[in-house]
C-alpha cells in the first residue's frame, strides 16, 4: 500500500502509472479498459466543507488504484442542485462522475418547485460512498451550549437566534427546520453556499449556531473553537460520547447525510459495472476506511440497484417530514 507521505504527492504523479489490467471491459481488450483518460468528479458543494473532504479521499485511492486522475470540480450552489445538474448535462461516457446524495437528489424535491434535472431518471447511480450524521454546534461565546437551555430560550425569544446551513434545501437546513417543528421553536436559518463558510460565520461569531456534517464541524469542536450542541443521529456517537442526540429531548427526531456516486443517464451497463467495481474497491480499502471513520463519516459501497433503491425510498421518508416541518418549494434550481 502507498505510504501516507507518498500518498500527499499521488495525483501530481498518477498520470504516470499504467491503468490497471482489471479494470479492463468485458471484452478483455486493452483498449477498452476505463479509465483511459482523467476523470471529472463534480462536486455540488464547495472547497473545504465535509462533501469535498470525504470526495477528495475516494478520489484520491480511485486515482491510485486506476492509474488515472480523478479530478475534483467544485460546482456550489442551490444545495448541491448546480453540481448535480452539471453532472445530468454531461456526456454518458464515464468520464464525468460525481457526488449525488441526499441533497441534490431527495430533498431538492421538496425544495424547488422546478429544478433543471429529474432527480431519479436523469443520472446513474454507481454506488454509495458514504454516511454521516450532522451536528449543532454553538459559538463559542454563546450563552450556553445544553441543548435543553438553549432550547428554553429559543421559545422565550423566538426569531432571535440564528442557525447556519451549507444552504437552503439541505439535511443541514432540513435538520433546523425539524428542530423549529418538533420544539416549537423559531431559530431563524441562515443558508449559505456551502458547510465551510457557514462555519467561518460560526467561528467569526456572525451567526449563532451552526448545523453542519459531522466531518466539517468535528476538528473545531475537538481544538475548543465551538461548542456541540446535539448531534441528529438516533443515539450518540462514538465519537462525541457526551454530546446528547436530538432525540434525547424531541423524540423521533432522525436525520443523517448520505452520497452516493452518480453520472448522467445511459451510461451503458458494462461501463457501470467496470466505475462500480473501481468505487467499491476504493471504498474498501483500510486507508479510506480509517479516514472516514476518523472524519466521522462511515465508507459505503452498494450496487448500482441498491443506491437507486435506497434514494427511493428516502424520498418516501422525508418528502413528508419536509411538509411537516414548513420546508415549501420555492424558486427554481
Amino acid at each position: 500500500m502507498t505510504s501516507p507521505v507518498n500518498r500527499r504527492h499521488a495525483l501530481a504523479t498518477v498520470g504516470s502509472f499504467v491503468a490497471a489490467p482489471w479494470l479492463a471491459s468485458s471484452t478483455g481488450r486493452a483498449g477498452d479498459a476505463w479509465p483511459g483518460r482523467s476523470v471529472r468528479y463534480v462536486n455540488g458543494f464547495p472547497a473545504g466543507g465535509a462533501t469535498d473532504t470525504l470526495s477528495r479521499v475516494i478520489c484520491q485511492r480511485m486515482s491510485e488504484l486506476s492509474g488515472q486522475s480523478f479530478v475534483v470540480e467544485n460546482k456550489a450552489g442551490a444545495g448541491g442542485v448546480l453540481g448535480a445538474d452539471a453532472i445530468a448535462k454531461a456526456p454518458p461516457d464515464g468520464y464525468t462522475v460525481g457526488l449525488g446524495g441526499i441533497a441534490s437528489n431527495v430533498l431538492a424535491i421538496g425544495s424547488y418547485a422546478k429544478l433543471p434535472y429529474r432527480p431519479r431518471e436523469d443520472f446513474t447511480f454507481i454506488s454509495g460512498m458514504w454516511q454521516l450524521p450532522n451536528i449543532l454546534t454553538a459559538r463559542k461565546d454563546l450563552f450556553s451550549a445544553d441543548l435543553k437551555e438553549l432550547l428554553a430560550a429559543f421559545r422565550k425569544d423566538p426569531g432571535k437566534y440564528t442557525y447556519a446551513s451549507a444552504g437552503f434545501g439541505t439535511t443541514l437546513h432540513l435538520s433546523g427546520e425539524m428542530m423549529n417543528s418538533m420544539a416549537g421553536v423559531h431559530v431563524r436559518h441562515v443558508p449559505y453556499k456551502g458547510g465551510a463558510p457557514a462555519l467561518n460565520d460560526l467561528l467569526g461569531g456572525n451567526v449563532d449556531l451552526l448545523f453542519d456534517n459531522l466531518p466539517g464541524s468535528l476538528p473545531s469542536v475537538r481544538a475548543g473553537a465551538i461548542r456541540p450542541v446535539a448531534v441528529t443521529s438516533k443515539t450518540r456517537l462514538a465519537e462525541l460520547p457526551d454530546v446528547p442526540a436530538m432525540a434525547e429531548l424531541l423524540p423521533g427526531y432522525e436525520l443523517s447525510s448520505w452520497a452516493g456516486l452518480v453520472g448522467p443517464a445511459n451510461i451503458a451497463s458494462d461501463l457501470v459495472t467496470q466505475i462500480n467495481a473501481l468505487t467499491v474497491k476504493a471504498l474498501k480499502d483500510p486507508w479510506v476506511e480509517k479516514r472516514y471513520a476518523d472524519l466521522g463519516a462511515s465508507a459505503w459501497p452498494t450496487t448500482p440497484q441498491q443506491l437507486a433503491a435506497y434514494r427511493d425510498s428516502e424520498e418516501t421518508r422525508l418528502l413528508p417530514i419536509m411538509r411537516a416541518a414548513g420546508i415549501k418549494p420555492e424558486g427554481g434550481g
